[in-house]
Order: C-alpha cells, then sequence, then structure tokens
C-alpha cells in the first residue's frame, strides 16, 4: 500500500528553518516527504559541465539530507524533467497534498501554472506561498493600482510597509517530528547528472560582520566590503527575513535598499515579463548594435585596456563574482564604449554569475544601458579611468586580478573613450528620435 504524504517541493529554498511551504507542509495532517528536483529542462542548457552551481545545489541538499536523516527522515531527489518526475512520484506515493513556495521568474510560473493544472486533474491540492521576498507582485503598487516603475517611491512605500509587517521567522523546527520517518532514499551523485564538481569557493553566510561599514566601503572593490549574499538569497539557504532582521539590527539601511532593489526587480519581471529579452522601453529596440564579435570576446576575456574592466571580468571568470560597483562598469562599458547588444552581456553574466538572478540581471543590465525602468540615462556614460581613479586609486583591485598592469607598458585600450562617448552617444539619439 502506498504511503499517504504531503510533500513539500523545494526549489529557491533549500533550508529547513524559516521555510514558508515548509512550515505549513509541516502542519497539515500527513507525514511530510520533502522533493527535490534536478530539472532537465534547465540543467541541459548548461553548457560548462563544472558549473559551480549545480556543485553549490548539490552540496546544499547533501547537507539538508543529512539534517533531515538525524530526524529519522531523508528527502526525495529525482533528476528529470518536472512533468516526467512527478508522475513517477504519484506512481511511488499517495501524495494527499503538495506544497511549494513562489517563484516568479517566466519559466517558473509557467511550470507552475502546468503543474498546477495537472495535480487539479489528480484532484490533489497545490498549495503555495511567499517566501524568498518580503513584498511580492502586486503588494508594492501605487495608489491607482499600477506598478511602480521607478525605484524611489517604490522603496519609499516598501520601507512604509515594512514597518507594519510581520518579518518573524517562520518556526518550523516546532513541528519536525511530522516529517515522513523513512529509510535512506536514492542521491544522485554529480556525475549522475551529468556534471563535474566545480572547484569554487562559495561564500559563507558570515556577513553581519560586513554591514556596520557596508554604507561608506561597499564601492571599493578592493576592500571586499560586500556581504556576498546573493548565491545564497538566490537558492534560498538563508531565509529573507533572517537578512533584513539583521539590516534593521545595524541599521543599514543602504544595504536594506539594495534588498529592496532585488524586490523592486522582481515585481517588474512580473510584472512586465516582456523584459527578459526585450527593451523595457520600447524605442530601445531601435539601437543600432555594432555587435562586434572581436570587441565582445575581449571584452568577455577582460582585455580590453581598461584596467577596471578588465579586472572585474577576470574576477568574474576566476571566482563566479563580480564587485557591485564594478558589474556597473563593465555593463556600461559594453552597451556604450562597444555598442554591443545588452542581450549579450545578460547572457554572458548569466552563463558566469554565482548569484544569477534573472530579475536582478537583466534589470541591472537595462539600467546600464539606459532602456530599463529608471535607468541610467542614455548619455551618463561611465568614463572607465575616472571610475578607477575614484574607486581604486591605488589599483589594488587591477593588480589582483590584471597583475600586467603593475608593467611599465600596460595594454593599450582597444577604443578611445572620447571617440567611444561620441559614437553612442550619436547612435542612441539616432534610435529614440
Amino acid at each position: 500500500m502506498k504511503k499517504e504524504v504531503s510533500i513539500c517541493w523545494l526549489r529557491r529554498d533549500l533550508r529547513l528553518k524559516d521555510n514558508a511551504a515548509l512550515y505549513h507542509a509541516l502542519k497539515s495532517k500527513y507525514p511530510v516527504l520533502l522533493l527535490f528536483i534536478f530539472d532537465k529542462n534547465i540543467l541541459l542548457k548548461l553548457a560548462d559541465k563544472k558549473d559551480a552551481r549545480v556543485t553549490f545545489i548539490h552540496q546544499s541538499i547533501s547537507k539538508l539530507k543529512k539534517e533531515l536523516l538525524e530526524k529519522n527522515s531523508t528527502i526525495l531527489v529525482k533528476h528529470e524533467t518536472p512533468e516526467k518526475a512527478w508522475a513517477q512520484i504519484l506512481a511511488e506515493y499517495n501524495v494527499k497534498e503538495v506544497y511549494a513556495n513562489h517563484d516568479y521568474e517566466p519559466y517558473a510560473i509557467k511550470r507552475d501554472d502546468s503543474f498546477s493544472e495537472y495535480l487539479s486533474s489528480e484532484a490533489i491540492p497545490f498549495y503555495t506561498y511567499k517566501d524568498q521576498v518580503i513584498f511580492e507582485k502586486a503588494e508594492v503598487i501605487k495608489a491607482d493600482s499600477k506598478p511602480y516603475t521607478v525605484f524611489t517611491p517604490y522603496y519609499n512605500q516598501w520601507l512604509k510597509k515594512l514597518n507594519d509587517f510581520y518579518i518573524s521567522s517562520y518556526p518550523t523546527e516546532r513541528y519536525f517530528e511530522n516529517f515522513l520517518q523513512v529509510k535512506d532514499l536514492p542521491f544522485p551523485t554529480l556525475e549522475d547528472l551529468g556534471f563535474e564538481k566545480s572547484e569554487k569557493t562559495f561564500p559563507t553566510l558570515h556577513f553581519e560582520e560586513k554591514l556596520d561599514a557596508y554604507d561608506t566601503l561597499r564601492d571599493y572593490p578592493a576592500k571586499d566590503a560586500t556581504t556576498h549574499l546573493g548565491l545564497h538569497l538566490r537558492f534560498g539557504t538563508v531565509s529573507i527575513r533572517t537578512v533584513v532582521r539583521k539590516a534593521q539590527a545595524h541599521k543599514a539601511d543602504k544595504w536594506l535598499s539594495e534588498l529592496a532593489w532585488r524586490e523592486f526587480y522582481m515585481m517588474i519581471l512580473w510584472h512586465f515579463p516582456y523584459i527578459v529579452d526585450s527593451a523595457f522601453k520600447p524605442a530601445y529596440n531601435n539601437i543600432q548594435w555594432r555587435n562586434n564579435e572581436d570587441e565582445f570576446n575581449a571584452w568577455c576575456e577582460g582585455k580590453t585596456g581598461y584596467p577596471i574592466v578588465d579586472a572585474g571580468m577576470r574576477q568574474l571568470n576566476e571566482t563566479g563574482f563580480m564587485h557591485n560597483r564594478v558589474r556597473m562598469i563593465v555593463a556600461s562599458f559594453l552597451c556604450k564604449h562597444l555598442l554591443i547588444d545588452w542581450r549579450w552581456g545578460e547572457a554572458y553574466f548569466a552563463e558566469k554569475l554565482l548569484d544569477y538572478e534573472q530579475a536582478s540581471n537583466v534589470g541591472g543590465w537595462q539600467w546600464a544601458c539606459g532602456s530599463g525602468n529608471d535607468a541610467s540615462p542614455y548619455f551618463r556614460v561611465f568614463n572607465p579611468t575616472l571610475q578607477l581613479q575614484k574607486f581604486d586609486p591605488k589599483m589594488e583591485y587591477v593588480y589582483e586580478w590584471a597583475p600586467e598592469y603593475k608593467l611599465a607598458i600596460s595594454p593599450v585600450p582597444i577604443v578611445d573613450h572620447v571617440f567611444a562617448r561620441d559614437r553612442v552617444l550619436k547612435a542612441f539619439k539616432k534610435a529614440l528620435t
């Protein structure tokens, strides 16, 4: 006889503590089996078989399994498309209810809509909850019920709501005895998934010591004063509620605003899903990009002849991380100095960034290009030399990642700044008039 279970389907919430869907599942009347699906629809698109994000997910699931084994339970892990995985699961278990947390990316929305219809046809309830953000979808909107498209008024409203909002943790620990008592289940290796272990180093969750000085040091890449929390927020190994409470405790207002930017971009993506591959401001679709492949490759490899651009790209390629200030500089350089389509850069970041978040990445690239909501104006062209002088004056960051700039003869820039600025202003003006 098949076991009656509630299943809690983990996706971007790889933790047992303070997990909204898990909390509600554990309070249901059926024993709870945790599930994770290594989705072939996603994995098969990853060209790098040492993709560090797959290693991170695998390690995080392994850690969860160890925690569950101590509670005489385990996690069911599938390597399949969601459609095939769930057909197998319903054949193996008498699934009474399914619980999951919301996901806001276009693929995830389509997946969950289809899955909801499938479960409905099987007369199985599917309960979903907000978990990876404080405010989602249309929770922070204008008085006329339209979404904000400018950050500052959005953030003011976000802060106002936050003051009256309950952000305590979901006390899942109280109900851990409600996990399904089950012997160990098979767990695929990375090799079973078609991947190899990445040797990249993953950031820890020890971010609190960065908060007090964040506002004053965050723009200086050599200081390493940012939290490196993006990876953990992306895959839910830390709760956003915990993170926001820490920001409040330290009065880290600037960092709190960065968390709000993340939610702003998620809200924008939910309301305007077309921005994934089209300009938020339609006129920017008229730009005639040069899209020179040799220059794009030079940018990817960190061989542009501009020290801070090259250092940033080398850091990205080697570690899967790039300092926030430098991300803006290299993005502006690609779009405006080289007149290369922002979508090329967004796709490259999507391939390389450990903390890749579709909403924030698309939003950030469109901001740099000028095509996004509340974006940098098209006529603002970062001068990489001035940015270097201001934010890495001793070239500590540059020398760490692009040591050839220590030499007496430095690489020659692939384009002159004055020429590039004049060229992009003419190109953008032509497209926008």
